[in-house]
């Protein structure tokens, strides 16, 4: 049986409809006996609470099977930085962005705007809060600090998974969760992460780790939907492909804008 090193490469915001397909993908790496271990290629800003902590999940499991190693790009920040604590070791490029820890409940209240566009919204509801959070009118004084109070427990669960991950005390990993990120130089300085190097230098790990040569890593990624299979990228027409980002586009900004916690 040929062994072999599975290179997973993440990019963009952290959703449940772009994780999703990498859970999937995973679980499957998981019972594939000829993957011996797993280079997680990740550069993001982070994104939603739930899916960032999915998949931490999911690559702590697949760590408890087969050695996983994270090799950050350009940024590892919040829910990203999350994920990556589910692996054995964590590498950076010395000017890679790395922590952010931290969570924010964006809550924008757009009823000024909507009245100088001559717009009435009324929002029929039972449940004293229930039209809080619909980001049409701001937040009262008491609404307010019971939302501080639902992201302060995200955050103390973030906190407290750091300090665990990385073998710190809390109160320690409490005073580097400002939500600012730091160059990979100062996060090795801090703890956050392992080691300083490139995705080669990570896979080279990989293969001391594993007895794997290097040589032996493919990439592996989710399968595509069914009519990227059947078409592919290039005959996709400008204007399916102009809709398709527009789309995405406008769910990433209506889920920012949303009261889900983000990291």
């Amino acid at each position: 049986m040929r062994e072999l090193l599975a290179h997973v490469q993440f990019r963009g915001i952290i959703r449940e409809r772009t994780v999703e397909p990498y859970l999937q993908l995973l679980r499957a790496i998981r019972a594939k006996r000829r993957i011996r271990g797993v280079l997680l290629d990740i550069s993001s800003g982070g994104g939603g609470d739930i899916p960032s902590t999915d998949f931490y999940l999911a690559l702590k499991r697949l760590d408890a099977v087969k050695p996983v190693v994270t090799t950050i790009g350009s940024i590892g920040a919040s829910g990203a930085y999350m994920a990556a604590l589910g692996t054995r070791k964590i590498f950076a490029y010395p000017d890679s962005e790395v922590g952010s820890i931290g969570v924010v409940y964006p809550h924008v209240a757009v009823e000024k705007l909507l009245g100088k566009l001559g717009i009435d919204v009324e929002l029929l509801h039972q449940g004293r809060h229930k039209d809080a959070y619909q980001g049409i009118r701001p937040l009262t004084d008491e609404e307010r600090t019971k939302l501080l109070a639902v992201a302060s427990d995200s955050y103390d669960s973030f906190v407290e998974l750091v300090a665990r991950e990385r073998h710190r005390p809390v109160e320690e990993i409490r005073t580097l969760a400002t939500g600012e990120f730091w160059s990979g130089k100062r996060a090795l300085a801090l703890g956050l992460v392992d080691a300083l190097g490139d995705r080669e230098a990570a896979l080279e790990e990989l293969a001391r780790i594993t007895g794997v040569p290097s040589t032996k890593a493919v990439r592996v990624a989710p399968p595509r939907a069914f009519f990227e299979r059947l078409f592919g990228d290039g005959l996709m027409s400008s204007s399916t492909a102009i809709a398709s980002g527009l789309r995405d586009a406008v769910e990433d900004a209506i889920l920012d804008l949303s009261l889900q916690g983000r990291r």
